[in-house]
């Protein structure tokens, strides 16, 4: 069983106010998962999550003082590693916050994701942060809409957000028109794509369409391909006949991106810039990849999440999975709308739609009215071995 704890300021504030509570601590600061471990961990956590959700003593009087909230997570199973995680990272948070407001309860989806959301509720909770899977997230979201429970998912499939559930997943689209807009403001015109079959690229391909047309460039070539042995060299091909064009957008992961990157490059010219989407956030040897130098991505902020990798590596003797970020982050969202959260009483979701948002490790975020966080990402660019930041994530939104 795990306790919550505090969002802090607004986006526009938080940064300041995390530096000062990290003096002491850390401070209040198709689904594509699990994303590995920022490095492959050694040795097991030393305090490692039982493989089994707490159970809640059903015998013992309803908590008075604090607001009961669940987290749905895998704990057993393929995902579990991932789970195990972000579970820790929820933990982390409250001992962080020192709150007194949230009572945190795990549950594992492994055996079922909507039992486990009856089991929560029917334990008394009020609040639901994950599931973690968008297939569990459709299972989860009439069970907890019957109860009126709000349901902050930890998915990044667009399709399942909204009606009572809140997404707090890196949406591939976002990362895609930030990097687009970003190419367009470097005097990027023309821009051609190879992105995987299946549905992340299919839905890479929208998102780089309208964002293209949106930035008022053009689209010279969009070529698919399956990952399959020369599946991306045969698309460079057929995407040669298209060229020369200023920028490519190879949506998939780094070992694919950075295979074909050279052969773009060679049919295209050298000067094309290539674009990458938020995978390439999770994988920590991308800077090492020689074909991606140059390249550019958009993504949520490292700079927080590093010294929130120390403290977990230095708690549980491991690094953490970089999706835990997410269940971190939710447990200052609920802290932070935990103070004005009677106990006993109904969470009070209208807060989750501030337009001024809430701000995290990952940066500022809001949710919109599909439900799905809206996050403020940066452009880094490979560069000499490193990731470098080359436009800085807004702090807040305005309007």
């Amino acid at each position: 069983m795990a306790e919550a704890g505090t969002i802090g300021q607004p986006a526009q504030a938080w940064r300041r106010g995390f530096a000062l509570m990290a003096a002491t601590a850390l401070g209040a600061c198709s689904t594509v998962v699990p994303r590995a471990p920022v490095e492959a961990p050694e040795r097991q956590p030393t305090r490692p999550q039982t493989s089994r959700p707490e159970p809640v003593d059903q015998g013992l009087p309803r908590d008075t003082q604090r607001n009961r909230v669940a987290l749905l997570v895998p704990l057993t199973g393929s995902n579990a590693g991932v789970g195990r995680s972000i579970a820790n990272a929820t933990m982390l948070a409250v001992l962080d916050t020192g709150t007194d407001k949230v009572r945190i309860t795990n549950y594992d989806t492994a055996t079922g994701a909507a039992a486990a959301a009856s089991r929560a509720i029917a334990d008394g909770a009020q609040l639901i942060l994950g599931p973690l899977l968008a297939d569990d997230v459709r299972a989860v979201a009439p069970v907890a809409k019957a109860a009126n429970v709000p349901v902050l998912s930890f998915s990044n499939d667009a399709s399942v957000g909204g009606n009572g559930v809140y997404l707090m997943g890196y949406v591939p689209a976002q990362s895609i028109a930030r990097v687009v807009a970003y190419a367009r403001s470097r005097g990027v015109t023309s821009f051609a794509g190879l992105v995987p079959n299946g549905l992340y690229g299919e839905r890479a391909s929208t998102a780089f369409l309208r964002s293209v047309e949106g930035a008022g460039g053009q689209v010279v070539s969009l070529q698919t391909y399956g990952r399959t042995n020369g599946g991306v060299q045969a698309a460079v091909t057929r995407l040669a006949a298209k060229a020369p064009y200023g920028a490519v957008l190879i949506a998939d992961g780094g070992a694919t991106a950075a295979a074909a990157a050279p052969l773009v490059k060679r049919g295209s010219g050298a000067g094309t810039r290539v674009l990458g989407t938020e995978l390439w956030n999770s994988e920590s040897g991308i800077a090492a990849r020689p074909g991606l130098s140059g390249a550019w991505f958009a993504s949520v902020g490292n700079g927080l999440y590093r010294q929130y990798a120390t403290k977990y590596r230095a708690r549980y003797g491991a690094a953490p999975y970089r999706l835990s970020s997410l269940g971190y982050d939710a447990v200052l969202l609920t802290v932070r709308i935990a103070r004005d959260w009677p106990v006993g009483r109904a969470f009070p979701e209208s807060r989750l739609r501030d337009g001024d948002g809430f701000a995290g490790i990952d940066g500022a975020f809001r949710f919109g009215r599909d439900g799905v966080a809206e996050r403020a990402l940066e452009v880094e660019e490979i560069r000499d071995g490193q990731v470098v930041t080359v436009s800085p994530a807004p702090t807040g939104f305005g309007g």
